[in-house]
């Protein structure tokens, strides 16, 4: 079993657990270059917020964005226009990753900037 197949396998298993609890969830992805996060419904289709190093305003004030700095930042962007969207409690969907480094860095930032899971 390749690393990626265990990491979608692992992933499979957190996201039916937050579908059985019927939450809305912060997923999270990452790549070498950038990482993306999204605010996705309790039924699963629909996207009320996301954010990444993509977006034009981050690539001007960030350098690199496969890093922790720019995991932090979009942890900050995420959890704001998660209030804005009217959402304060999350599921953390980590996308099968080890719960540290960047996915740590993104979770810690949204919630000391307010949203809870």
């Amino acid at each position: 079993m390749t690393n990626t197949n265990s990491r979608l396998r692992r992933a499979r298993k957190t996201r039916a657990k937050i579908a059985e609890l019927k939450v809305t969830r912060l997923s999270v992805h990452r790549t070498n270059t950038h990482i993306y996060a999204q605010i996705i419904a309790e039924s699963g289709d629909k996207v009320l917020a996301s954010a990444s190093t993509l977006e034009a305003e981050v690539r001007k004030s960030i350098k690199n964005g496969g890093n922790i700095a720019a995991a932090a930042e979009i942890g900050k962007r995420i959890a704001e226009k998660a209030k804005a969207a009217g959402v304060t409690t999350v599921a953390f969907d980590r996308s099968g990753y080890k719960y540290h480094g960047r996915i740590k860095a993104l979770a810690d930032a949204a919630r000391e900037n307010g949203l809870s899971f």
